[in-house]
This record gives C-alpha cells, structure tokens and sequence, in this order.
C-alpha cells in the first residue's frame, strides 16, 4: 500500500525530550494522495511523531524526508509552502475573526517584494467557500461552535495551498456529529483535491473508517501497518490497548467496526464465541 517514494517519510526517527526518549528508531511512510491514521494508547509518541513530520522538532537520530529533501534543512517558508500543521486545540489571539485566521495562512507566499494581493483574496475566499464558512468569515472565532472553528483553522491550512495537511486530535472535544463533519470534510480534501492528510486519532472506529493507511503505536514504535481491515484484529486491541473487543463489519462502510467488552459482559462474550478464543480476553 506504501508509496516507494512518498513525499513524506520518517527514517529511523528517534525523538526525545530532554533525555526522555519517546519515539525509537521508527519508519513511517504515509500514502500519497490518501488519509493515514495514526493510532495508539496516550503516551506511545502519536503527537511527538507529528510534531517531527511537521518540522516542530528536530529527530535525535534518523531523519524526515519531504520530497526527498532533509526537511530541517529546508527553509521554513519552503516548508509551510508543502505541508501545513494542525495542532491539538489550536489557540487564536481572542477577537480574531474567520477571515482573518484564514488570511494568515497566505503569509509563506508573502514577501516585502511580494504583498498582499487580488489572488491571495481568491485562495481565502475559495478555502471559505470550500469548508462552508463564507458566511462566517467576519465572525469571531470565539463565537463559533467546535465544529465550525475546526473548519475555519482547516479553511486557514487550505489558504495556505499546501500538498500534505497533518492533523493531531482535529476531533477533540467535538461531540460526534461534529466529529464526522471534520472528517466528511477531510476526506473530501484528498478524494477531490488530492490532499495527503496524516493524522492522529483517538477514536479507532473513525480512524478505520476514514484512514486508507492505519498506523498502529505503542511504546513508540510501529507495532502494525496497513489495511484497517487487516490491521484491526482483537489480539492487537487487546495487546497495544489493553482493551476486550470483538470486531464485526461496519454497517455503513466496509471498514472493521470495534465493539468494545466490558467487564460485566465478558462471561456472556465467551459463551457465544467460544472458549477457543482466550487470547481477546482476560480478567
């Protein structure tokens, strides 16, 4: 499914804070032109992962590639040009409007020989246009429901006109009906648009909706790649999560649905799989 030569890839990253090493020795190579899903118990290094393929910090050892190119030794216009970074819960300054969010992502394109201008106005206008907040544009950020500021600070990655968007959490504290709003819009970003889209998700059944790519964490490490299909089983759940599951087909998609089992229900869980299946389950 991996691309030979993506645009963007992780070699042998190790990442560390101070010294706490927190991602080792890891390779990754997003899809092309596709969704990837990073997933993972908190703490396995999902966002500190992000955080180097968006250049926000420098890998111990090991390197990122964006279009084959050392991508810290890349200007940081150069950079902001190709690849636009989400982070969780982004903050604004209070009072700024949509458009003015939204504006600030035309500032890799700007110079003092090259300002403000008529086409810049167009990327605003049709990054607006595309995540259905034209009509919010002078409204305050801070007015706007959770889902609708998600779409403005993505409305703002779009003005910026780069390739490959990476998203960390884009669906916290959005309830549900918001959450898929973000990623019926993400997803229309790489069907139409071809966007390459990396992100970190918490949620495992929207993760192996959307993700063509599903990257499984723990530990720091890469403990599974590939197909949802194939990368969701109830061994893994239960070995990188902690967590009884059984896995059935998603109804409204082909993608693997998991259904959670809790305490109370294992025993009951057991007697309609079958005792020759203990590896899923413990307690």
């Amino acid at each position: 499914m991996t691309d030979p030569n993506p645009r963007l890839r992780a070699d042998g990253v190790t990442l560390a804070y101070d010294e706490r090493v927190v991602v080792q020795d890891l390779d990754l190579a997003p899809v092309d032109g596709g969704i990837t899903a990073i997933i993972g118990p908190n703490g396995c290094g999902k966002s500190t992962l992000l955080r180097a393929l968006g250049r926000l910090l420098r890998p111990r050892a090991g390197q990122v590639l964006l279009d084959g190119k050392h991508i810290d030794r890349m200007r940081s216009r150069d950079v902001a040009k190709v690849l636009g970074v989400l982070p969780q819960a982004p903050v604004a300054p209070e009072g700024l409007t949509v458009a003015d969010l939204v504006a600030r992502g035309r500032h890799p394109h700007q110079s003092w020989i090259q300002q403000w201008s008529a086409g810049d106005e167009d990327h605003v206008a049709e990054a607006l246009a595309w995540t259905g907040m034209l009509e919010h544009a002078h409204r305050p950020l801070d007015e706007l429901s959770g889902g609708q500021r998600q779409r403005a600070w993505i409305s703002m990655a779009l003005a910026q006109g780069t390739d490959v968007l990476l998203l960390d959490e884009p669906t916290t504290y959005l309830d549900l009906t918001h959450s898929l709003e973000v990623l019926d819009l993400v997803d229309t970003l790489h069907e139409e648009r071809g966007r390459t889209v990396v992100m970190v998700l918490h949620d495992l059944n929207l993760a192996a909706r959307y993700a063509d790519l599903l990257v499984v964490m723990n530990e720091g490490r890469v403990v599974a790649s590939g197909d949802p299909r194939q990368v969701l089983t109830e061994d893994l759940l239960h070995e990188v999560f902690g967590l009884r599951a059984t896995i059935v087909p998603d109804p409204v998609s082909d993608a693997p649905l998991v259904v959670p089992i809790g305490r109370r229900h294992v025993h009951a869980h057991l007697g309609t799989a079958g005792a020759a299946r203990p590896a899923a389950v413990v307690g």
